[in-house]
């Protein structure tokens, strides 16, 4: 049932995502499940399996992978092989990741640490680069999450750039983000997964929004170990952080975070005359980086 329903899902999902569907279902649910008659499996038995994806702390998975078993069990009852949905009887039976209070910062000596789990990260790719993205360019995380390739100049050049509209940033005006080569060949392995080329944006989804939900890099992070210990947004604070030590200019760093600039002649200056600056800074983080992670630097 449950394999008539993801070739089911083809027709409305990107074939990537329904792969990961099937995927999920035959790792976790179908070595405990998977050959009982659909109509005699409980709330219990659903439960028991669940809970051991839960245990290895991939609380994220377990929830995914119950609202997954409820459409099968819901498609069951549509074709009249089954008469109740179990998955029903198990909201709140799961562990919750819940939400971390506030924007917490990662330390930066836990930075090489975690550098190393997320290059050996094994959930989905695009979430990989994303975060990776993320710590490079210390966007906001609305801003990345929706970026689209449109928005991406010079990617060939010697000077490649992102330049996001001012309808997609908390300020209302346009923000330019210079980007490290370690950017750029991130974007080109991003644009390399299949079916990617197909969708406007960097991180297509089969969501409402067509893009990259609001906590998937967050929930990442939480199965990475990080619950309480970072956020997506703090990666921003811990760039600050790292750049006012290695003493670039505050007015620098501050106009690449895109902060609030009160004066409107300063803000135009600052984002004229800065721009040389911040991409000085920027190549040079991602080579810290590099150099964090134990990769090689680029010169």
């Amino acid at each position: 049932m449950a394999r008539d329903w993801v070739s089911r899902q083809r027709k409305r999902l990107a074939p990537r995502y329904s792969a990961l569907l099937l995927a999920r279902l035959e790792a976790d649910i179908f070595p405990h499940i998977g050959s009982r008659p659909i109509a005699e499996i409980g709330a219990p038995e659903l439960l028991e399996a669940l809970r051991k994806v839960e245990k290895r702390g991939v609380i994220e998975t377990a929830r995914r992978l119950r609202q997954s078993c409820g459409q099968v069990f819901r498609y069951a009852i549509a074709t009249g092989l089954a008469k109740y949905d179990p998955s029903a009887a198990l909201r709140g039976a799961l562990g919750s990741p819940g939400r971390a209070r506030g924007h917490k910062a990662m330390p930066l000596n836990e930075v090489p640490t975690f550098l190393k789990a997320l290059e050996n990260y094994d959930g989905d790719a695009q979430t990989r680069i994303a975060l990776r993205l993320m710590v490079l360019t210390f966007a906001r995380t609305t801003e990345l999450r929706s970026a689209q390739w449109s928005e991406f100049e010079n990617l060939e050049d010697k000077e490649p750039l992102w330049r996001i509209p001012s309808d997609r940033t908390k300020m209302k005006r346009e923000h330019l983000v210079p980007l490290a080569p370690q950017a750029v060949a991130l974007l080109q392995e991003l644009r390399s997964l299949p079916g990617f080329q197909a969708s406007p944006f960097l991180f297509p989804s089969p969501s409402r929004d067509g893009c990259m939900s609001n906590n998937t890099m967050l929930y990442a992070l939480y199965r990475m170990g990080y619950h309480g210990r970072a956020t997506v947004h703090g990666f921003r604070a811990m760039a600050s952080t790292a750049l006012n030590e290695k003493g670039f200019r505050p007015d620098v760093i501050e106009r690449q975070l895109a902060h609030q600039e009160k004066n409107a002649v300063r803000a135009a200056y600052n984002r004229a005359e800065y721009l040389n600056d911040r991409r000085v800074m920027m190549n040079y983080w991602a080579d810290q980086l590099d150099a964090i992670a134990g990769g090689t630097v680029v010169p």
